[in-house]
């Protein structure tokens, strides 16, 4: 039963994951829609060279590398603090009720949270409605490039924390309770378990999650920062995704974006890989 469960999950990872890398050869052609991938002429490595010699492509590189390194330092430590804080919550109805509304806004399409961004801060949002308080001019937040990566990574932080819990918190119900019998036995206070029993038994799930994190690092998604970017703040929030969006599904350069998108990919390879070695000193890893 267990390897029928498995089936569906397969199935996924083959029609979406498998088959489409097929399609990593247009990175090698110079691709016409009409003859497709079998009739289009073959240019080797000319689209490669063209991004590396493309002064944009460096700039939404470098945006998206910043924007990723914000996400890895305050977003992936966010759900394991949240878990951590869960876990000692006391009042059951509390707690469930607690995590249902921190659960609820990963349910929420970027569209719709986007939606509630710009409200919130509008000219005449709850940001500006509270600086008005104290006397403060409003500012147009969405508008203005210093406060975009902020708020990119705070709006990720807020409708994707609640379901990061899940698996931390998973792992911290399967801990043997008479460990912490025994601490309290020592005199350990609640930060002292927390910090010798649930963290140290909890690291090698932190260490897959990052691993996976890590090999992700430059796929920042599309659907966020669609819905947040302005043009007003395309210097500081153009990413590759939203770069392949433009050149490649708006104006037909398909082969150009393509080469984009296999050399993220191989960025990512490189990058799990090197940390996976780094890992396995501490007999911890993917493989």
């Amino acid at each position: 039963m267990l390897y029928l469960m498995l089936i569906p999950g397969l199935v996924y990872y083959l029609i979406f994951k498998y088959v489409p890398l097929m399609g990593s050869v247009i990175a090698f052609q110079n691709y016409q829609i009409f003859k497709g991938m079998l009739g289009s002429p073959w240019v080797g490595l000319d689209n490669f060279k063209f991004i590396f010699t493309y002064q944009d492509f460096y700039h939404v590189l470098r945006n998206t590398a910043t924007i990723a390194t914000y996400h890895l330092v305050f977003g992936f430590p966010a759900p394991i603090i949240l878990a951590l804080l869960f876990n000692e919550v006391r009042l059951m109805l509390v707690k469930r009720v607690v995590q249902s509304m921190f659960y609820l806004p990963h349910f929420l399409s970027w569209v719709v949270v986007g939606g509630i961004v710009f409200e919130l801060l509008s000219s005449q949002g709850v940001a500006n409605m509270v600086r008005g308080w104290f006397g403060l001019e409003p500012i147009l937040f969405m508008q203005q490039q210093s406060y975009f990566r902020t708020i990119v990574v705070l709006s990720g932080i807020w409708k994707e924390v609640g379901w990061g819990t899940i698996i931390y918190l998973a792992a911290i119900t399967g801990i043997n309770p008479n460990l912490y019998e025994a601490a309290v036995m020592d005199g350990a206070n609640r930060w002292k378990q927390t910090l010798h029993i649930t963290l140290p038994i909890l690291f090698p799930t932190i260490l897959v999650l990052f691993l996976l994190n890590i090999g992700n690092f430059l796929e920042l998604g599309f659907d966020q920062i669609y819905n947040l970017l302005t043009p007003m703040t395309y210097s500081v929030g153009d990413i590759i995704e939203t770069y392949v969006y433009r050149a490649g599904v708006l104006q037909g350069q398909y082969s150009v974006t393509t080469a984009i998108g296999l050399f993220q990919s191989v960025i990512g390879f490189a990058l799990l890989w090197i940390f996976n070695r780094m890992a396995r000193k501490s007999e911890q890893g993917l493989w």
